[in-house]
C-alpha cells in the first residue's frame, strides 16, 4: 500500500468512527465512508460495543412535517446551509459540523434532542433529491422546511402559528400522586 492508501483509509475510518459515534445506522456509513461492509460492522461493534441495529432507515417525508420535528429539521438543515454553501465546507464536514452544532444549542436550551443524526442525514438526501424546499415565513422570515414544489408565498411557521396541540405533552400522574 502507498502512503496515500493508507492516509485515505485512514481518514475514511476516522470519519467513520466519528458518525457511529453521534448515532450514525450502518447503511449511512456505507453511503458516506468508502469502507467495505464487513469492516464497517466490525468497526460499529468496537466503537459502540453493540451490533449495529437493523432495519429499514425512515423514509417518510411526513415525519419533517410535523410541528416539532419541523421545526428541529429546519433549524439543524439552515445551520447546514450556511456552513455548505456560505463557508464553503464540504458536503459531509459541513453535515457532521451543522450536527454538532445543532446537538450544542439544543443541550444548551436544556430541550429534547428530537433529530437523530440518521434522520439528519435523511433530511439532507431529501433536499438533494428535491423532495423538500426551504419555505420563509411570511411573520417572522425564517426558513423552514416544506415539500418541494408547494405554494409558499402566504407560508406561515409553526412557531408563528402552532397547531392547537402542540407544546410537550403533560406527564401522565400515577394513582400515588392523586390520592395525595
Amino acid at each position: 500500500m502507498t502512503a496515500k492508501k493508507l492516509l485515505d483509509e485512514l481518514n475514511q475510518v476516522k470519519l467513520a468512527i466519528e458518525l457511529i459515534e453521534l448515532g450514525a445506522r450502518l447503511q449511512v456509513l456505507e453511503s458516506e465512508v468508502s469502507l467495505n461492509r464487513g469492516r464497517l460492522v466490525r468497526l460499529y461493534k468496537e466503537v459502540a460495543g453493540k451490533s449495529p441495529p437493523k432495519g429499514m432507515l425512515p423514509f417518510s417525508t411526513d415525519w419533517f412535517m410535523t410541528w416539532q420535528p419541523n421545526v428541529h429539521s429546519s433549524f439543524f438543515y439552515n445551520i447546514y446551509v450556511r456552513l455548505h454553501q456560505e463557508q464553503g465546507l464540504e458536503r459531509l464536514p459541513a453535515f457532521i459540523k451543522a450536527y454538532r452544532l445543532y446537538q450544542e444549542h439544543i443541550q444548551m436550551s436544556g430541550e429534547e434532542e428530537v433529530l437523530a443524526l440518521t434522520r439528519a442525514w435523511t433530511l439532507l438526501r431529501f433536499f438533494e433529491s428535491d423532495m423538500f424546499q426551504l419555505s420563509r415565513c411570511v411573520s417572522c422570515g425564517l426558513n423552514f422546511v416544506n415539500h418541494a414544489h408547494t405554494p409558499d408565498d402566504d407560508y406561515v411557521c409553526g412557531v408563528c402559528q402552532p397547531p392547537s396541540r402542540a407544546g410537550k405533552p403533560l406527564k401522565k400522574t400515577t394513582k400515588k400522586q392523586n390520592e395525595i
